[in-house]
């Protein structure tokens, strides 16, 4: 089963590229695939037959199966399962699937470019859908359950042009995904209550599963079959849905998605059905949205929508009895679910043959069809008669058992039901299914029928562009035929379905078991059955051939307006909301963020009656108390500092401050790492303030820094009483304990932080360092117009060396290149000299002793930097302590010689140099599993190197020179950004004042003369 899912949902990848070669006969590829996958799911008729009769003889057999582990920390498997009721669906859902596809290479003209990706959509729906019912795994069904929802949003929106579809699409997307959600919250919690999130071993022990929890946990399992199935109140979605081509409806609303809540719904009601909420649910929302759709059918006048809205009212038909939750009923509603697939889709099918050759789906304009397209008529004769239970159709043989389990349901109800309520139900749905007849022959008049005007006039046959080949209508032929043929033969299909139908409690004695058979004798459901066409026939000669377009409904009962509505309203909110929060003031987003996070824990503080711990130690030596004072007095001092440069050595000052706090408590690697943060953060923030004003405060400085420096205090105050309690809380042994012997025995290394980094939690590295390439990139995207390598790109064009990386910048005049080439003349030596910031400085910005230390130092912290990251796994240091180091020494550099000296310093693209880090970190990962290990597992290699001796090399040094390498590019790029581009942007600026000032000068001086 894996396997099949696994092919298919590659041959959904390659779609696009086959359809690229072959055009629209990929659909005839496709179309095979899928009827390999019926044939497929056919191999296991035995296998699953033999497992159901072998439990039914007390001799238990599982059901053919396949378990892969995939998280199993949280019991969470790739779990598949081929029971009776998933072989059933994989049936209908390849089989109408494999039809759709063959419809689809007709239905699309051959110079249809977006076809591609549509049948790539529509080809994963049908994988989705198979992995939907063959999971056994909870997670697993709501990750494919929310693949078809994402799926059907891009088919529903395949006219993206058109303002309706788009707005259908999304409106399918929030309705399914609202009740998606609640869903996964239920299948989470049941599988909480249950132990296992295995569907059989739930469904094993739902026996023992009892009470509130288990009651509120299927009312959102039922939220999220119910959203899916468009049950009101959420019907309204499925007829707007109507907006995507025809063969989406086909197979999205006839035989597939929208199914997927009712087999929701079938597979969980053997263990659930009489839980306290279930059956009011599953009852009263089935029946009224089977009236309501029903209904709703008979005001249309549109024929695609006539069969919508029957949709809508066969699915709370076929809700209804798959919850009803007895033997009986589980037949009637596997095979009803059968039958309606392939006469729905056969029906669909007609409707988009009808609107590609009329151009016009408008019951009121479509006349004269039928005479002229017998085929057509036949084919569409035998579905609307199936649809509306007429024998001898399968769509009669499974209405007819289904009314047998309403009908025992009505004499012999649940314990915990009234009699009345199942009588209501029997009436209902006789009610329900005559106007079903009604639609039904409402759907054959309207798009075969010969019409008059008003004044009595047959209207002229409605033009049929050409006639349909063999290859249109074959797959709903197919389909009608397979109504007749299932009727004249319900053996195999009972045969198919009945192993489901065992897993409920037997009927009765006074009640008789129903079979599937085309003649049950001269019964009272016969006899409902001959009313329900009565009916059906006069309500349709009543109000059947209305014309005119009468779905007024009143507002209150309009779901759809309630709809609309609701999301004006949010939209409303929404709006008011950013108006008055997102003012575009970081100072005022920065109070609301500190606000709820001071008020917030502080609240739960308050009412959960936590309380200080007793014993507090304040300070264990006196340097502690000096180190906390400066922290003080840093937070003091950025508080009320005048000038921003101020108020961020303030703040770099806590930091050193909490540096020297961890160097004290004995974690160096930490007190290194902050130490070279701080530093770095320092000289960027420095950088970002060139382009800030130098002062901070600009209305009533008093009144806000007092208030910052209050809700700040209030801040640091609540957070250290919740640490405090959090730290007094703990009950356990905390799992740091064991990381000593971790990080030397499994991580081979005597530095617990190191190892605990890039391997005991190397994902979370991983992760981080991710996140830190993604906000370079961020940064740089904010600062770059174009992209950051250009400049680079270009300072290669000249000779080398620091001149010549000024003749680089064409902004010069002839003049100033003049008198830099004459520089360089006078500069030139035998070897070319670096860090000659006359050359490359303005006098005003140069320092002489950043120019002597950084000659000095460079190299140094550049080696240094590389002995941090090849000792930290035994010794302080690491990967990203080293990377920040070797960071510094280019920042020094920058500092000493500016731009251009960066440029010679690190001549390639910062953005290469992050990639080049995640790459070999992720070849890290990968390596061990070419030798059979884990992801990111780490070795350890003896190497007896001669000179030096023994060394023993880890692998996952490997990993922590990848974060090396992305730190270097971060600190590089964020320099560049900050640093090389605000310099051009300020010397252009410089040039253009300077331009525009000898320019006025020049014309004054004009004026002058005259």
């Amino acid at each position: 089963m894996v396997v099949v899912l696994a092919v298919l949902f590659a041959v959904s990848i390659a779609t696009p590229w086959i359809f690229s070669r072959l055009g629209r006969p990929t659909f005839y590829l496709l179309a095979a695939i899928l009827m390999a996958a019926f044939v497929w799911t056919l191999s296991y008729i035995p296998a699953v037959l033999e497992a159901e009769q072998g439990a039914a003889s007390g001799q238990p057999n599982a059901p053919p199966a396949e378990i892969l582990e995939w998280i199993p920390q949280l019991g969470v498997e790739l779990a598949f399962r081929m029971d009776a009721l998933a072989l059933a669906l994989c049936l209908l859902i390849s089989g109408v699937g494999a039809a759709v596809m063959l419809y689809c290479a007709r239905y699309f003209p051959p110079a249809e470019t977006a076809a591609g990706p549509f049948a790539a959509q529509l080809f994963s729906f049908a994988a989705a859908m198979l992995g939907l019912v063959l999971s056994d795994d909870l997670v697993m069904l709501f990750i494919f359950w929310e693949l078809t929802t994402i799926l059907s949003f891009l088919l529903i929106g395949y006219s993206a042009h058109r303002v309706f579809a788009r707005r259908s699409a999304i409106q399918a997307l929030i309705v399914t995904t609202v009740g998606g959600l609640a869903m996964l919250v239920g299948l989470l919690w049941i599988g909480q209550l249950a132990g296992s999130y295995r569907i059989s071993e739930i469904m094993a022990a739902a026996d023992t599963l009892t009470g509130v929890a288990v009651d509120i946990a299927m009312v959102l399992i039922l939220l999220g079959a119910i959203s899916k199935s468009a049950l009101v109140p959420f019907h309204f979605w499925l007829p707007a849905a109507m907006a995507a081509p025809t063969p989406v409806s086909a197979y999205l609303h006839a035989a597939a998605m929208v199914k997927a809540g009712v087999y929701l719904v079938a597979r969980f009601a053997p263990g659930f059905h009489d839980s306290t909420f279930w059956l009011p649910l599953v009852l009263g929302l089935g029946l009224a949205t089977m009236i309501v759709g029903a209904y709703r059918a008979l005001r249309q006048t549109d024929i695609k929508l006539v069969l919508a809205y029957g949709t809508v009212s066969q699915l709370g038909f076929l809700i209804m009895v798959n919850g009803l939750g007895t033997e009986d009923a589980a037949l009637a509603g596997a095979a009803m679910l059968l039958a309606h697939g392939l006469f729905k889709a056969a029906l669909f099918m007609v409707v988009g043959i009808i609107d590609h050759k009329t151009g016009t789906r408008d019951l009121r304009v479509l006349s004269g069809i039928g005479r002229a397209q017998k085929p057509l008529l036949v084919i569409s004769v035998i579905a609307a008669a199936s649809m509306a239970g007429l024998p001898p159709l399968f769509g009669f043989v499974a209405k007819e058992v289904v009314f047998e389990s309403f009908y025992s349901y009505a004499l012999h109800p649940a314990d915990a039901v009234s009699p009345v309520w199942g009588w209501v139900v029997m009436v209902g749905v006789v009610i329900a299914s005559a106007l079903t007849v009604a639609y039904s022959v409402r759907f054959l008049w309207g798009a075969f029928a010969a019409k008059t005007d008003d004044d009595g006039a047959v209207l002229p046959a409605t033009a049929f562009r050409g006639t349909p080949d063999a290859v249109f209508l074959a797959s709903p032929a197919v389909l009608a035929g397979l109504t007749v043929l299932l009727a004249l033969v319900p053996g195999p299909v009972q045969a198919l379905i009945e192993p489901f139908a065992t897993l409920f409690d037997p009927v009765a004695p006074e009640v008789h078991p129903t079979y599937l058979a085309l003649w049950h004798g001269f019964t009272p459901v016969l006899g409902l059955s001959v009313l329900t066409w009565a009916l059906g026939l006069g309500l349709f000669w009543l109000g059947g051939r209305v014309t005119s377009d009468a779905r007024a409904v009143p507002a209150a009962l309009d779901a759809e307006r309630m709809y609309r509505a609701t999301i004006r309203t949010l939209d409303d909110v929404a709006v008011w909301l950013t108006s008055k929060t997102q003012r575009g003031s970081l100072g005022w987003y920065l109070f609301i963020i500190l606000l709820v996070a001071t008020a917030a824990p502080a609240g739960v503080i308050a009412f959960s009656g936590q309380v200080w711990p007793g014993e507090v130690i304040v300070a264990e030596q006196p340097m502690q108390i000096v180190l906390a004072l400066i922290i003080i007095s840093g937070g003091l001092g950025a508080v009320w500092a005048p000038k921003r440069f101020m108020a961020v050595l303030m703040v770099s000052l806590c930091g050193w401050g909490i540096a020297g706090i961890f160097a004290l408590q004995g974690a160096p690697d930490l007190a290194l790492t902050l130490l070279l943060v701080e530093s770095i953060v320092l000289v960027v923030f420095v950088l970002a303030l060139r382009s800030l004003p130098s002062g901070i405060w600009t209305q009533n400085p008093t009144r806000f820094r007092v208030g910052r420096a209050l809700l700040g205090a209030a801040f640091g105050l609540v957070i250290m009483y919740a640490t405090a309690i959090a730290m007094g809380s703990r009950i356990h042994e905390p799992i740091s304990l064991e990381y000593p012997w971790m990080a030397y025995e499994v991580g081979h290394g005597r530095n617990i932080v190191n190892v605990t980094l890039v391997d005991i939690r190397v994902w979370d590295t991983f992760g981080e360092i991710t996140v830190l390439a993604a906000a370079a990139t961020g940064v740089a995207s904010l600062i770059f117009v174009k992209r950051r390598d250009v400049q680079r790109r270009q300072l290669h064009e000249v000779p080398t060396g620091s001149v010549g990386r000024v003749l680089s910048d064409k902004a010069l005049s002839p003049k100033q290149i003049k008198e830099v080439e004459v520089a360089r003349s006078f500069a030139t030596v035998a070897r070319e000299a670096w860090l000659v910031a006359g050359r490359t400085l303005a006098p005003e910005h140069r320092s002489i002793i950043f120019e002597v230390v950084t000659r000095l130092m460079f190299h140094a912290i550049i080696l240094l930097s590389v002995y941090l990251l090849l000792a930290g796994h035994n010794t302080p240091g690491g990967g990203f302590a080293g990377g920040l180091l070797a960071g510094l020494a280019f920042v020094l550099r920058y500092l000493a010689g500016g731009r251009y000296e960066l440029e010679a310093a690190i001549p390639f693209s910062a953005g290469a140099l992050m990639g080049w880090g995640l790459a070999v970190a992720c070849f890290t990962g990968v390596l061990p599993l070419i030798f059979g290990g884990q992801a990111f597992q780490s070795f350890i290699v003896d190497l007896a190197i001669p000179v030096i001796g023994e060394h023993h090399l880890v692998s996952s040094v490997l990993f922590d020179v990848g974060v090396y390498l992305v730190v270097v590019g971060l600190i590089v790029d964020v320099l560049r950004s900050l640093g090389s581009e605000i310099d051009v942007r300020s010397e252009q600026e410089n040039r253009r004042s300077s331009t525009l000032g000898h320019g006025i000068h020049a014309e004054t001086s004009m004026g002058v003369a005259r």
